[in-house]
Order: C-alpha cells, then structure tokens, then sequence
C-alpha cells in the first residue's frame, strides 16, 4: 500500500511539475510574440529594403497592384514576411478609404498611436511622453487576459515623425531591446496619397533574436502553438486547400495585422463623437479579425470587450500620472 502511494504520489509530481513548466513556456511565448509586432514569400530583399520615400512606396503600390486587388482579405491588404539569419521582418501594404492630408494629421500625433496600439489584445495599455521635444511610448505588454499594468512588461520605443518630403508620410518607432533578449525592434508606418481620396499605407516590423532563442521558439512551435498559423501559403495539401505559414514568421503576420487593423479601425471611428470612439473602435477590430479567427481570434468578443473596457481606464490613469509629474 505504502509503495502504491509513493508510485501515486511520484505520478502526481511529475504531473504538476510537466504543467508548471508547460504554463512557464506558454507564458514565455506570449511576452516575446507580442513583442514581435506591429503589424508570400521569404527572401533577403523583403528582410533589407534600405529604399524609402514616396517613390519607393509607389513602386511598391503599382508592384502589389493585382494582389490588392484580389486580397482575400475582403480587403485591399497584402502580408509579406521573412526570415535571415537573425533578423524576422513582415511587411503590410493596405489602401485607407481616408485622404492622405487626414492621415497624416490623425497619425503624426504620437499620442494618437498609443490608442491604436492597445486595441491589440496582448497591448494592455500604453503611454506617451515629450522628453524635451523627442517622444517616448511605452507599451505593456502582457497576456491576451485582463492584467492590471504592474503585472505587464515594457517595451520602450523612440517615435519619430519625418514630414521633408511632401505628399509622403513616415513615422517610425524604435526599440533596443524587447522581450525575452530581442533586441532592435523597428515599426514603421508609411503612406502617399492616391486618387479618390485614397491612401496607400505601409505597415513594417523588424526585429533580431539569438541563436538560443531560435531554438527555444522552434520547439514552442513544434509542440504548445503547433496549431498557430500566420497568412501566408507555403503550399496545399493533397486536398488543394492551403498551408499557411507557422513559427516566428507566423507569429509576427498575425500581430502585424492584428495591429493594420487597428489603424484601420482607428481612422474608421474618427467621424463619430468622441465620446463613442473607444467603444466603436473595439468593436470593429474584433469584427475585422473575427474574419480569419483561425489566425487572429484566441478570446470571445464578450471576454475582449470586457479587457479592453478596463486596461482603458488603466491606460488614461497612467497617462494621467505622467501628464501630473506623478512618474
């Protein structure tokens, strides 16, 4: 009897032991996915493209063109991304139904951004300060549950606005380090003007890893998030139906987009009053993703509004906080 309580009681150990350090690595992996932002094929030109400028992005527009237009996405929407060496980047090329002149007075605004990027499920609240003329934002970084900041991670980013090129807009964020030893995260929001009162946007995210890290993301994708796909096919089965794109490339298409979206509904809301945005605004996101919930959704809506609703008022109290001198 005595040997078949210790052979229980040794079963049980290893039991708890195996879904501690399962809990351990799920939580691992959703700090550094979320760090792998905001916002095809794989090749070396999509991970380096020192262009930019408006020519640039209008070769880019002309380029993606028909892929556009035939965006699955019931958008006009493409995701691109890559791996080399160290370096994960995805890139999003999108059309904004907004002028170009409306979208560069809403998104030259850093704080405006902070709203936008805590719509994203894993953003539970972020804050904007002036540090004498250069900008600073702070994202909390967490689960896709409710967490009060104290319990989140921080990522500072730079935000910097260049406007010496007219009918071009590029804002971009920067990062030295991010979660878990990621290091120079770079997020870079582009847009020219179209005909119609249209706006051709680019969304881009950069960042570098370690060979260590590598390893351990390679079997975090091979057994916990085997199921995580991004967008991008590989290949079909023998079914014809699609393969989507898995591991770090995956998982930075799907916060990539996660966070187009939340630009798109950001902009989307600015002609209701004020008073209605942040509702509406949340709403809409969840509609937009609800569309590739096999990619985009890991809560129900009741469960995302209800978050949102309160790392809100958590988001305007620690901007208050700053604002007072009070950190």
């Amino acid at each position: 009897m005595g040997s078949l309580a210790t052979s229980v009681g040794a079963n049980h150990m290893n039991e708890t032991i195996q879904m501690d350090t399962s809990r351990k690595i799920a939580t691992f992996f959703l700090f550094l996915l979320v760090g792998t932002l905001l916002f095809s094929t794989a090749s070396a030109s999509a991970v380096e493209k020192p262009r930019q400028g408006p020519e640039s992005l209008l070769d880019s527009y002309h380029r993606n063109r028909a892929r556009l237009e035939t965006s699955s996405f019931g958008l006009p929407l493409t995701v691109d991304s890559a791996e080399l060496d160290d370096r994960v980047q995805v890139d999003v090329y999108g059309i904004f139904d907004h002028p170009f002149s409306n979208i560069v007075k809403v998104l030259k605004v850093p704080a405006n951004w902070c709203d936008i990027v805590s719509i994203h499920p894993n953003t539970k609240a972020c804050t904007a300060s002036d540090l004498t003329g250069a900008w600073q934002l702070t994202f909390y970084l967490g689960t896709k549950k409710y967490q009060p900041p104290e319990d989140t991670r921080q990522v500072i980013y730079r935000y910097r606005y260049e406007d010496q090129q007219p009918g071009y807009m590029n804002v971009t964020l920067n990062a030295d380090a991010g979660p878990f030893g990621t290091k120079d995260h770079k997020i870079r929001f582009e847009a020219v003007p179209l005909e119609g009162e249209r706006t051709f946007v680019h969304v881009s995210y950069a960042y570098k890893d370690s060979a260590a890290l590598r390893l351990v993301t390679k079997i975090y994708f091979a057994t916990i998030a085997r199921g995580k796909v991004g967008f991008s096919v590989i290949e079909t089965d023998r079914s014809g139906n699609p393969v989507y794109i898995s591991g770090p490339r995956g998982a930075v298409e799907r916060s990539a987009v996660r966070y187009y979206f939340a630009i798109h509904s950001f902009m989307n809301t600015l002609r209701h009053p004020e008073e209605n945005r942040f509702s509406m605004r949340i709403n809409e996101w969840y509609a937009l993703a609800s569309r590739y919930g096999k990619q985009l959704v890991d809560m129900d809506k009741k469960d995302y509004l209800a978050s949102k609703t309160r790392e809100q008022k958590d988001q305007v109290k620690l901007q208050q906080q700053i604002g007072t001198g009070l950190q």
